[in-house]
This record gives C-alpha cells, sequence and structure tokens, in this order.
C-alpha cells in the first residue's frame, strides 16, 4: 500500500505523480501587569530555532519541535501518518543515499514512503512524539517506544525510489524503511524509448538536487519528508514535488523549481 497518492496530473503525456504560515500570537497581561517584550523574545526564539534547522538539512529533512495535541480528534489519513511514521528508523537522506548507491552514475528522480501492511498496523504501539531533529546515524523514527517492523521485512514501511542514469534508463530500488536494507533492485523493464529520452533531458535540466530541494521545502514548513519526485507541473516547469508531514500530521506538498531552487506551488493535505 502506497503511503498516499500524489494528485493527478491531466495535460502530460507522461503520467506521473505531482503534487500557511501561522503568525505568531503575542498574548496581552493583565491590568496592572508590567508588559515587557513579548514579540521581540518570539522573535528571538523564531531565528534560534531556524539557525538550528539550518545545521541539520538536508541531513533529515527534520523531525519537527513539539508535539500535537494529545486531545485533538485526528483523520483517518492523520492517523495513518502518525502510525507508519513512527515506525520508520531510516529517513528520507540516507534512503535517497542507498538507492543512488544501487546505480552507477544515476540520479535519483522519485522516492516515496510506502506504508504498512494491515497485519502490521497492529505493531506499531506507543504514541510517536516528533520532539527534536535527529542527528547523523540516529534513528528519525517520531518515536521511541513504538514497535518497528521486523528488520528486512517485506511487509513493513519501505522507501521505493527511481534512480535514472544518464541515458535514461531507470531503475526500481526498493529499501527497507527500518534497516535501511535494499530488498529490490532492478531495471524498469517497461521503459519506452520515449520515456529514456524523457528522463535523460529531466536529470540534465534538473541544476537543484533532491535534498536541496527537500531543504527548501523543510524550511518552509519543518517535518519529515514522506516523497519526492522529479516531473513537469502543469504549466511546464520542471519542479521536484516534495511531500512535509508536519509535526500535526497534516500534509504539505511543494513545488520546488528543479532549476531555480524556489516554491512555486504548496498545498495544504487537511484531511
Amino acid at each position: 500500500m502506497r503511503f498516499e497518492p500524489r494528485r493527478n496530473k491531466t495535460v502530460l503525456p507522461r503520467t506521473r505523480r505531482l503534487r500557511v504560515a501561522g503568525g505568531a500570537l503575542c498574548a496581552a497581561a493583565l491590568a496592572a501587569t508590567l508588559v515587557t517584550g513579548c514579540g521581540q523574545d518570539s522573535g528571538d526564539e523564531t531565528a534560534a530555532a531556524t539557525s538550528e534547522a539550518a545545521k541539520i538539512l538536508p541531513n533529515q529533512t527534520t523531525s519537527p519541535s513539539g508535539s500535537p495535541s494529545g486531545t485533538a480528534q485526528l483523520t483517518e489519513d492523520q492517523t495513518e501518518r502518525k502510525e507508519l511514521l513512527s515506525n520508520v528508523k531510516v529517513a528520507f537522506d540516507k534512503a535517497a543515499t542507498t538507492a543512488v548507491g544501487e546505480v552507477s552514475g544515476g540520479k535519483l528522480t522519485d522516492l516515496d514512503l510506502e506504508g504498512l501492511d494491515d497485519e502490521d498496523d497492529d505493531d506499531a504501539t506507543g504514541s510517536p512524539s516528533p520532539t527534536g531533529s535527529p542527528t547523523d546515524g540516529a534513528s528519525p523514527s517520531p518515536s521511541g517506544t513504538g514497535s518497528p517492523s521486523p528488520s528486512g521485512s517485506s511487509t513493513g514501511p519501505k522507501w521505493v525510489a527511481e534512480v535514472v542514469e544518464a541515458n535514461g534508463t531507470a531503475h526500481n530500488v526498493t529499501i527497507d524503511a527500518v534497516s535501511g536494507d535494499v530488498i529490490d533492485s532492478a531495471p524498469d523493464a517497461d521503459q519506452s524509448a520515449a520515456d529514456k529520452k524523457e528522463l535523460a533531458a529531466q536529470i540534465a535540466e534538473a541544476t537543484q538536487t533532491p535534498q536541496q530541494a527537500a531543504k527548501v521545502a523543510t524550511d518552509k514548513q519543518p517535518g519529515w519528508v514522506t516523497s519526492l519526485a522529479l516531473d513537469e507541473n502543469d504549466s511546464q516547469v520542471l519542479v521536484w514535488q516534495v511531500d512535509v508531514v508536519s509535526k500535526d500530521w497534516n500534509k504539505t506538498t511543494f513545488d520546488v523549481d528543479a532549476a531555480k531552487g524556489t516554491i512555486t506551488d504548496e498545498q495544504v493535505d487537511q484531511d
């Protein structure tokens, strides 16, 4: 089961998956209470948090700070994201590195986190707390209490990648999202000559790396990167489409210009 389907494109010949800011509030003090610089403190804290995130990204595309309210009623999609991410131990950046390492000279064009089978959902015990940011070598899992799927399991959470050679030949690489082991790696047997030509042109045009695109997205919305793909949007602009799940378990999809590194579109899925 794929974690979540991307939004559908309708105008391009090759169908692939393509897919706002809160303000700070300063509470007024009660009458007769001395009010001192609430806005300044908030600004200092925000600047410090941004600085810390910049040190970590894009190593992961980081776990968001804080945790969702324990009393908030989660939707079905939010619950699925929460349960899935409580089992994931291998972050986006490590999965990307592993996938590219399977194809000599290849470049990553697609990476998606696939969900658990029904039989594995019961393993997701405990409530994941997306607090802090993982350090190098540390588990990116938002939960310290959940029971991950067995290492190397083909039914647990997986990263499914597409890595493309310079001539456009695509390879599909599947990585265990708990152990980091490669489950499967093979060329795409269904590619046409036109597909190869298109992919070769796209990886040549994309000057922004997937890690850079992920950093742009998570700078705007801290969270877990759960999907990333290179493709043209409806305006024929080549973009990296990045899905980020934030601490409230909502998903934001960013289109990042693959040449300029700027956000061209963002959509929040609050279901």
